[in-house]
């Protein structure tokens, strides 16, 4: 299972999600997208989205803090 979390340090939804994958006991690549501006066009590329976090479980993209998503994506 391949995970990528794209996040800034100051949103507080991002550290939800990744609080959320910690409890799910998921491993996860956190990007930082406040500081890779690479990382950043691949995350609105990826999901058509500026805001985060974006969550990407085995190439299926979730924008926000959507656990129902997350949960389904992850038991697939």
């Amino acid at each position: 299972m391949k995970v990528k979390v794209y996040s800034t340090k100051t949103c507080p939804w991002c550290i939800k999600v990744k609080e959320f994958l910690k409890e799910k006991n998921v491993e996860f690549e956190n990007i930082d997208v406040g500081e890779d501006q690479k990382a950043a066009n691949e995350m609105v590329e990826k999901s058509g989205q500026m805001g985060v976090p974006v969550t990407e479980i085995n190439g299926q993209v979730i924008v926000g803090f959507d656990k129902e998503a997350i949960e389904k994506a992850l038991a697939s």
